[in-house]
């Protein structure tokens, strides 16, 4: 890998300590010692937390018990590749920044890792500095994104969702929901009113590996429908959009007229 770290460097005069209050917790994960060597004494002292995986199966184990903010990813490693250690990292941690790195700059390898959850992909040879200004843009992001959910309340009706909590209530009783139904609620009230396809639901909740099964989405449309109380012939919060997707009802839409809809 070619990186130009004096581009990197901190600039005279600011010292690492100030930095490091500021900055996130990083994992880099290559099977190239010589390259997690060269990107962890960089980024330390630029004031990042670091630490290092050898491979897609140590970076999952690691990021089950330490709360990373950012994953710096190889695109090709022996083993677990880099897109499948990111599809599951981003099934752990939807919030974790992750940026792919590859000496590819193939369209379709893009695609693929942006389809697999990454938040970027940057391509070797690159600078420091470019890359540290794509880190620390990433976690703006997840930061941003996190604190709006963490006061976030959905309510539809008599049924709400707290977000930071995972709750879910039904005229003020609470609702027990599996993890994954969970987050199909949550992605459907938060874009209630809008018809969401079936491929972006199964993408969002399960990953790109089962975009095209539908009838798997179905059974779990069933399943919350039942536990919300919702009658499929007839429901008042999770509307079916013939040959499309789903819709979860706009406040506006509330208290529902009765409707026709079809069976999912």
């Amino acid at each position: 890998m070619a990186m130009m770290s004096s581009s990197g460097s901190a600039p005279e005069g600011q010292g690492t300590q100030q930095l490091a209050s500021t900055e996130g917790k990083v994992l880099i994960v290559d099977d190239e010692g010589s390259v997690r060597r060269a990107l962890h004494t960089t980024l330390l002292g630029l004031g990042f937390d670091i630490g290092e995986a050898a491979s897609g199966e140590e970076a999952i184990e690691l990021c089950r018990i330490v709360k990373y903010d950012a994953v710096l990813l190889d695109i090709n490693m022996p083993g677990k590749s880099g897109i499948e250690t990111c599809a599951d990292l981003r099934k752990m941690r939807p919030r974790l920044a992750i940026l792919m790195l590859s000496v590819s700059d193939d369209h379709e390898r893009k695609v693929k890792a942006l389809e697999a959850g990454a938040d970027d992909y940057v391509t070797k040879p690159f600078h420091m500095r470019e890359l540290t200004a794509r880190i620390r843009a990433a976690l703006r992001r997840t930061r941003t994104a996190t604190t709006a959910d963490s006061e976030e309340i959905l309510t539809v009706g008599d049924l709400s969702l707290h977000v930071a909590r995972r709750l879910v209530q039904k005229a003020g009783s609470a609702i027990h929901l599996t993890p994954k139904e969970f987050e199909l609620l949550h992605h459907l009230m938060a874009n209630r009113g809008l018809p969401v396809t079936h491929e972006r639901l199964l993408h969002a909740v399960w990953g790109a590996q089962y975009v095209g099964q539908v009838e798997y989405l179905r059974s779990f449309v069933r399943q919350l429908r039942r536990k919300l109380g919702d009658d499929a012939a007839n429901p008042r919060y999770l509307l079916t959009e013939s040959h499309i997707g789903y819709r979860f009802a706009d406040s506006a839409e509330w208290p529902p007229h009765r409707r026709i809809q079809q069976r999912s």
